[in-house]
């Protein structure tokens, strides 16, 4: 059973994930590079970001840490190209369709059956999410729109996956993750211009954006529903 003090401290923790997780629009659309380029680039610097804070490779692998791992790395890509294809409002707001692909999984494989409270929540942050982005939504960039829409497919199957890990260690399905798109995407990274401006963007994404965003998240969601911790990572768009 999961005390008060640390249920407080596991929120305390998804918030700071998603407060990092939402300069990725940001700071996506300054650069330049590929999709691709950006992923590798950001791999490399999360990868050495988590090897220092474990101090060691993954030991033990599980189904879990391998999809996990498999919906991160979808997940990173399908967004970041569907940014460059539509508009950053489609883009945020398709994916936060997850919710609904997390009650679904989370029920099927974890047995976390949401609650009275959580269907009004996940209600309520539909009705803000399009409140708020309402009018800068539009049907342009029809493939961006696709994509965004599986990214919150991908999403939701690496948060359940990630849930199921609460007694392991969901810090390597990250960094199996960001070691294997750093490595396939290097040779696409070699293409790109090279300035201080783009390393420097870059390498913030890969340390805070990413890497120190998963540190918090995977530290709060072994305390966390499945369904509670994706409605909270809803703060990212508003954000």
């Amino acid at each position: 059973m999961t005390s008060l003090t640390e249920r407080r401290k596991a929120i305390l923790f998804l918030v700071l994930a998603a407060l990092l997780w939402s300069t990725a629009g940001v700071f996506v659309k300054a650069l330049d590079w590929q999709p691709m380029s950006i992923l590798a680039g950001r791999g490399i610097f999360t990868s050495i970001v988590f090897l220092l804070y474990m101090r060691r490779l993954p030991t033990k692998i599980t189904r879990w840490t391998l999809l996990a791992a498999g919906g991160s790395i979808a997940t990173q890509f399908l967004f970041i190209t569907s940014t460059k294809l539509t508009t950053a409002a489609n883009s945020i707001f398709l994916q936060y369709t997850a919710p609904i692909y997390v009650v679904l999984l989370a029920y099927w494989l974890l047995r976390e059956k949401p609650s009275r409270t959580d269907w009004i929540a996940m209600g309520t942050i539909f009705l803000g999410l399009i409140l708020f982005f309402g009018d800068q939504l539009s049907p342009e960039g029809f493939y961006g729109n696709i994509l965004a829409v599986l990214s919150g497919v991908t999403s939701a199957v690496m948060m359940v996956s990630f849930r199921a890990q609460k007694d392991a260690t969901p810090e390597d399905s990250i960094l199996i993750a960001s070691l294997v798109i750093a490595v396939f995407g290097f040779p696409s990274i070699l293409k790109e211009t090279s300035t201080v401006t783009n390393w420097l963007t870059i390498a913030y994404l890969g340390i805070f954006q990413i890497g120190l965003a998963f540190i918090f998240f995977t530290k709060g969601i072994k305390h966390i529903p499945a369904l509670e911790a994706n409605l909270i990572g809803t703060l990212e768009p508003i954000l």
